[in-house]
């Protein structure tokens, strides 16, 4: 490879460039949704609603508020109109209110003023589209009526929109930093655009491999995001390693072809490590049943492997045909070269002088902020992520406050063998259910016990075959604990025959539910992975234990800093208002949890491996990490530095999810990056002394027989 270096280049340009044909289509096929487990009793019974009702849940809600009581004469006239301006827009199936279902009191606002329009849309229609287009068409206002929207669609088009928005902004804040930073990191205009270099390549290459698993799955468009974040993350982060390993070479006197030779065979391997273990941690979350958590599987690991790929292959044949050239364009005075004594060997040495008391002040700093995430409730996201002032949150708030029922977000329940009595009788026990305020059947809408025969020709098709479909509304939050309860309440009534829950409260139970029964899995399959490959890297056993132990202990201290943040309330005249819930969205702390983890190996690759190669020429533990630590720690703190001001921008996004997971992986990287590595790192390592090369005897063996040291 090295013996053409112009050649290897060619190859890989052309190979990306064949891959970014292919990988920049993926977008077309890229899926907004994901977040439910496509196996649970929700899903089986949203199947049935499709295929044996040909009814889907309400897409869009409306609430109309009148200037008088929506029982008048003239409400029922404006109602009337309204129905048939909605009605008559392309992709509209059905437009149902409570002025068409007989009047159940909980389409009525409690002050008598408002009320609910219920739109379902074409199978065929995205409703997206169909939202923008009732939004013009009816705008805020018709006529003397006043109009808020709310429901799925309305949620789906905010997010979208606020997205777009709040990338833009970041973007513009956040690639002007970025490139400033490279420059004084890399001290030179040459070296600086090397990561770019590795970024879009790896970018690039992911989206390739986003594109060929849309041919057999579906594939969420957030997973975009995370390919571009670490694209450009693992791009510096290998880069860096990479141009460093070179300069010290090339100051050490090797010719040029010689250095590149070099830096392959040490940083090289790091490399390789390193992209084996981000893309085994990533790939845990393939486990997940939820397309949304499995797509960023899919993305990472696709990205990990061209990241590598163009750190091994593209970079040392652009270090060998630039030779000295790399250091061209200098913004920093002086010799590029590292150097073995600076500040990070004198924090280190300081460090391992007092180890034992800096070890123990820094882990209680750390349980300190892990016990502010004590007893935190873990949820999942609904209209509450977004701005106080957005018109969808502020439809959600005239929901909680004004009326009595979640009309939009109702339980779905189909029977299966239970007779028309047996049918009746249960949806008369599920309306007295707590939180529960209407039922309605094929014997017509049943409120605390009664049963009104006006509505009962209204839902005369809600009885198919053996099966039949009931529908009940509750007055709690379909996406939060109290949605769970009136789930479990209402499985746990006892009857004589099938029972099958869905709707928003069952989705998010079983979506909930899905991820705590895998959580243990991907625990132990990151523990381990990480386990054998460390132990291959180090060729110790103590240290991969460490190393998980630290990485532990930088999530927990995550967990603890966004529970203060965005449990609490706090830092909001910092990154801006956002609604407390009282619970953390769980697929937003997986990610950062697995992205974050992913890179604090690859941080700790780096450290072990100057360490070592210093241990294995004869240095003690306490020089060798002296050593390693200069060596590794301005790497690794200018790749964190960086990466953070990549995401750090999108803290002050409108979308509470979006502002966790910028403030998350940014406080785990700096974290990690700094406390662990520079304090708690070189203090046990101190303290484990010649304990940190132990291995069993037989692990030992494996070892040294794969030939795996340096």
């Amino acid at each position: 490879m090295l013996a053409k270096p112009l050649v290897s280049l060619l190859i890989f340009v052309a190979l990306i460039a064949g891959a970014g044909v292919w990988g920049l289509q993926s977008f077309s096929s890229l899926q907004s949704g994901g977040y439910s487990d496509p196996d649970s009793e929700s899903a089986q019974v949203f199947t049935i609603l499709e295929e044996t009702y040909g009814n889907d849940p309400v897409d869009l809600a409306i609430i109309a508020d009148f200037p008088q009581d929506v029982d008048t004469a003239a409400s029922s006239e404006s109602a009337a109109k309204l129905t048939d301006t909605l009605a008559d827009i392309p992709g509209v199936r059905e437009v149902s209110s409570y002025f068409s279902l007989g009047g159940p009191a909980t389409l009525k606002s409690t002050d008598g003023t408002a009320a609910y329009f219920l739109i379902q849309f074409e199978d065929s229609v995205s409703g997206a589209d169909e939202t923008r287009l009732i939004k013009e068409t009816a705008g805020e206002s018709f006529g003397d009526v006043e109009l808020h929207y709310t429901g799925i669609r309305a949620m789906a088009n905010a997010l979208n929109d606020g997205i777009s928005e709040d990338i833009a902004i970041s973007e513009s804040i956040a690639i002007p930093l970025c490139i400033i930073l490279l420059l004084f990191v890399f001290g030179s205009v040459v070296s600086a655009g090397l990561p770019l270099l590795v970024g879009a390549s790896a970018v690039l290459g992911g989206f390739f491999f986003v594109w060929v698993a849309t041919r057999f799955t579906d594939v969420s468009i957030f997973s975009a995001n995370l390919i571009t974040a670490l694209g450009l993350g693992l791009g510096i982060d290998y880069a860096l390693l990479m141009v460093n390993r070179f300069r010290e070479e090339r100051a050490r006197g090797l010719a040029v072809k010689d250095a590149a030779t070099r830096t392959m065979e040490t940083a090289g391997r790091t490399v390789f490590f390193s992209g084996l273990t981000v893309a085994v941690v990533l790939a845990s979350m393939v486990i997940f049943p939820q397309y949304f958590l499995r797509s960023f599987a899919y993305a990472g690991v696709g990205v990990v492997v061209v990241a590598v790929f163009g750190a091994l292959v593209a970079l040392p044949a652009l270090l060998a045909l630039l030779g000295d050239r790399v250091n061209k364009l200098k913004v920093l005075r002086g010799n590029l070269a590292p150097k073995d004594t600076g500040g990070w060997s004198s924090l280190s040495r300081w460090v391992m002088r007092w180890a034992i008391p800096v070890f123990v002040v820094t882990a209680l700093g750390m349980g300190a902020l892990m016990s502010l995430g004590a007893g935190v409730k873990f949820g999942l996201v609904d209209e509450r992520i977004l701005p106080a002032s957005d018109p969808v949150a502020v439809s959600s708030e005239i929901v909680r406050d004004r009326f009595d029922g979640q009309e939009s977000k109702p339980v779905e329940i189909i029977l299966t063998g239970a007779t028309a009595q047996q049918a009746a009788d249960y949806a008369t026990e599920l309306s007295r259910l707590d939180n529960i305020t209407r039922v309605q059947s094929v014997a017509g809408i049943t409120a605390d016990g009664q049963t009104d025969p006006r509505a009962a020709s209204a839902f005369a098709d809600y009885a198919l075959g053996d099966q039949q479909r009931i529908v009940a509304v509750h007055d709690v939050e379909a996406r939060s604990n109290d949605g769970i309860t009136v789930t479990k309440d209402i499985r746990a009534l006892e009857v004589p025959f099938t029972v099958q829950v869905g709707g928003i409260a069952a989705d998010y139970t079983d979506s909930l539910d899905a991820i705590t029964a895998k959580l243990p899995w991907l625990v132990l399959w990151v523990f381990a992975t990480t386990l054998i490959l460390l132990f291959l890297f180090t060729g110790s056993i103590l240290l991969p234990l460490k190393a998980f132990l630290f990485n532990i202990m930088s999530l927990g201290a995550t967990l603890g800093f966004l529970t203060w943040v965005f449990v609490g309330g706090h830092l909001q005249w910092l990154i801006g208002d956002f609604t407390t819930t009282g619970s953390i969205d769980a697929t937003n702390i997986i990610l950062i949890a697995v992205v974050t983890f992913g890179l604090s190996m690859d941080y700790e690759l780096f450290l072990l491996s100057r360490i070592k190669e210093q241990h294995d020429a004869g240095m003690s533990t306490e020089d060798s990490v002296a050593v390693g630590l200069q060596r590794s720690g301005p790497i690794i703190t200018a790749a964190a530095l960086v990466l953070a001001a990549n995401f750090l921008p999108l803290a002050i996004s409108g979308i509470s999810s979006i502002k966790m997971l910028a403030l998350g992986i940014s406080f785990a990287i700096i974290l990690d990056a700094t406390v662990v590595r520079a304090l708690l790192v070189p203090s046990l390592m101190k303290l484990f002394g010649k304990a940190n090369w132990w291995a069993p005897r037989w692990m030992r063996w494996i070892y040294d027989k794969l030939g795996l040291a340096h």
